[in-house]
């Protein structure tokens, strides 16, 4: 079966087409190489690399596909404060035009949200921008019939995450920290609170989300449904710390609000964290 996996060269979505390749799918990958690993690394896999953008999504050709992930994203908040009209164009626009294709294809949309739903849209360009892409997939299922299905990530990490970039989230962020020598930086009491879901556990439920006939109301939330404090985390670390002043768009929380993907379709997300860290510093010193 073939499958069309946007931002396929993401840390996302490199595992996903990793794992999908592996059982057997045949996947199309779409990303303009702006963020996340070469195209090498995805063909070199198996996969056939496209090139594009989702905001150019007029040049690839319309192909029978069974389901198509949409990962393409700019997929920060901070980030998203300094390009704020990039954010738009390719979050929004490019999920618009996404849809459109999938409609072309009439495959399977699953489009990944993020969990700063739960929160004020306005806080943050990012989080308006994942808000309005939700809202527009909602529009599409109603009145165009599209088959499409949202999920929901809560702070992903995993081998394979962004370490030295712009991009990288916060253990990607500590964990550049850590091979600099540098105290790991903390915005604010530091008592702001994540889910934090491990790559293995998001493919999981993407696979899972795409195959299964199920169709949810809302969106799938695919968290541990376990926060820790960020203070917690650099005690994992067990490392210096500096706390800096606070920042826009730093939530005092996420955690996973629903279960649906666990009592729905077989879900089961682990813990992993402190395991995960422990395992860096095994690494580094083997």
């Amino acid at each position: 079966m073939d499958v069309l996996i946007t931002g396929g060269c993401g840390f996302v979505g490199y595992a996903l087409t990793k794992e999908l390749l592996f059982r057997g799918y045949s996947v199309d990958v779409i990303d303009n190489l702006s963020i996340g690993r070469e195209a090498k690394d995805v063909t070199l896999l198996g996969a056939n690399f496209l090139s594009g953008d989702v905001r150019a999504m007029e040049n690839i050709p319309v192909k029978k596909y069974k389901y198509i992930f949409h990962l393409a994203a700019l997929s920060r908040i901070q980030p998203s404060f300094k390009q704020p009209r990039l954010t738009f164009t390719s979050n929004v626009e490019g999920t618009r035009q996404v849809v459109d294709y999938a409609l072309k294809t009439n495959a399977k949309l699953i489009y990944a949200g993020s969990s700063s739903k739960h929160h004020n849209p306005e806080l943050s360009p990012y989080a308006m921008s994942k808000h309005m892409g939700e809202e527009w997939i909602k529009m599409f299922k109603k009145c165009f019939f599209l088959n499409a299905e949202i999920v929901r990530f809560y702070n992903v990490y995993g081998p394979g995450e962004l370490i030295h970039s712009d991009m990288a989230a916060v253990i990607g962020i500590f964990r550049s920290q850590v091979a600099k020598n540098q105290p790991l930086t903390i915005f604010g009491d530091g008592e702001q609170s994540r889910d934090f879901t491990h790559i293995d556990d998001i493919v999981d439920g993407l696979i899972r989300v795409a195959e299964s006939e199920e169709k949810h109301e809302d969106a799938w939330e695919l968290g541990t449904g376990i926060s820790y404090t960020i203070n917690r985390v650099v005690e994992m670390f067990g490392t210096e710390k500096v706390h800096l002043p606070d920042v826009a768009g730093n939530y005092r929380r996420t955690l996973r609000v629903n279960n649906d993907a666990i009592e729905r379709l077989g879900w089961e997300p682990t813990d992993r964290l402190k395991e995960y860290i422990k395992s860096l510093y095994e690494e580094n010193n083997s």
